[in-house]
């Protein structure tokens, strides 16, 4: 009598586990480059200080101009769509924020930007100034 001869049975290549390999990948890489990309910064004449300390990479910066515009990410904004934009932020309680304000700029103006982020949640506010 011959011995039966089992049929061997052909190793299978699982391909949707590999899917979801290469996406987690993919996500990953993503939110690393996110966090990479910089916010381009407008030439002002900043104040100077020498307690100038460095601030951790803020969520945004809110640039005041000579004229008292705010300037964020490009777009120019009056207070109220500057309070409105930062309240819809997420959990504002974790918004970092860095005023840059040019050295011309009236302090009331400041004022008024440092009021509009505290209207809309944000408490982590930093200064933008020169190290001397």
């Amino acid at each position: 009598m011959l011995p039966v001869r089992r049929q061997r049975k052909k190793g299978r290549v699982e391909i949707i586990p590999m899917i979801d390999v290469m996406l987690f990948l993919l996500v990953f890489f993503i939110m690393i480059t996110l966090q990479m990309i910089t916010d381009k910064g407008l030439k002002l004449q900043l104040p100077s200080s020498s307690e100038a300390k460095v601030l951790p990479h803020p969520h945004f910066v809110l640039n005041i101009l000579k004229d008292g515009v705010v300037e964020v990410k490009g777009k120019k904004m009056d207070l109220q769509a500057l309070t409105g934009f930062l309240a819809t932020d997420g959990d504002v309680t974790h918004t970092q924020v860095t005023i840059a304000a040019d050295k011309l700029v009236p302090f009331k103006d400041f004022v008024h930007v440092m009021d509009a982020c505290q209207k809309a949640g944000v408490t982590a506010i930093g200064i933008a100034t020169k190290a001397t």
